[in-house]
C-alpha cells in the first residue's frame, strides 16, 4: 500500500494554490479544510511561498498535509523540511530532489509522462507518481501505462482534469487528483474557493461511493 494513501488524508484531493499570497493563504486554507480537503500544496513560483507554507503549518490542524509544488532542487527541499512541510511535488523527475525529500522524511511526488520517467522516479524512491499533464495523456493512456508499474504505487492526475472526468480517471487507476485552476486562481477569495472545494469534494465522494 502506497505511503501517499496512508498519509492520513481521507480524500485523494490535493489543493494547488498557485499564486497565493501569504496574507490570504490562511483564510483559503481554512476554507479548504472545512470543505474536506486535507492536502495543500503551495507552488514555489508563488509570491513568498515559504512564508505561506509556514503560516499554513502554524495555523491549520496538525493532520493536514502541507507542502510545496514546483520543487526543482534539493536546496528547496531542505527549506521546506525546515518549515515543517510534509510533501514535495515536482513537475519532473530529479533523482537528487527525490532522494533529498526521502532523506528529510517527506513524501515525494514527482511529475511523469512516460514509462521511462515513471520507473526512474520509483527507482529513486518516489512515494507516488503525478501524471502531468494528465489531460494530454488521457485516461486511456494512463491505463495503458499503469500496466507496467508496481501495483502498490499511488498514481495521481494533474493538469486539465475537471470533476466530471474523475470517474474515467479513477477507473483508469488514478488514486488522487491535483486541483489547480478549477479550485483556485490567484486573487480568488476564500468564499469562492470554499464553494469550488465543496463541489469537488462531492464529486470525489460520488465516485468513491459507487
Amino acid at each position: 500500500m502506497s505511503e501517499l494513501r496512508l498519509s492520513g488524508a481521507k480524500r485523494g484531493l490535493i489543493a494547488i494554490l498557485r499564486g497565493v499570497k501569504p496574507e490570504e493563504v490562511v483564510d483559503i486554507g481554512y476554507a479548504l479544510v472545512e470543505a474536506g480537503i486535507a492536502i495543500i500544496e503551495v507552488p514555489l513560483n508563488s509570491p513568498q511561498p515559504f512564508e505561506s507554507i509556514s503560516r499554513l503549518i502554524k495555523t491549520l490542524p496538525a493532520d493536514i498535509l502541507i507542502g510545496a509544488g514546483t520543487v526543482l532542487n534539493p536546496q528547496d527541499v531542505d527549506r521546506l523540511a525546515d518549515c515543517g512541510g510534509g510533501i514535495v511535488v515536482s513537475p519532473n523527475v530529479d533523482k537528487a530532489v527525490i532522494e533529498q525529500t526521502r532523506l528529510r522524511g517527506m513524501l515525494s511526488l514527482p511529475g511523469v509522462f512516460t514509462a521511462t520517467e515513471a520507473l526512474a522516479a520509483i527507482a529513486a524512491g518516489a512515494s507516488g507518481l503525478k501524471f502531468f499533464p494528465a489531460s494530454v495523456m488521457g485516461a486511456s493512456g494512463i491505463n495503458a501505462l499503469r500496466a507496467v508499474l508496481p501495483a502498490d504505487i499511488a498514481l495521481g492526475a494533474v493538469g486539465g482534469i475537471d470533476a466530471g472526468q474523475f470517474i474515467d480517471y479513477h477507473k483508469a487507476g488514478i488514486h488522487f487528483f491535483g486541483l489547480g485552476s478549477n479550485l483556485y486562481k490567484a486573487g480568488d477569495n476564500a468564499r469562492t474557493v470554499s464553494q469550488r472545494a465543496i463541489n469537488l469534494v462531492h464529486a470525489w465522494d460520488a465516485i468513491k461511493n459507487q
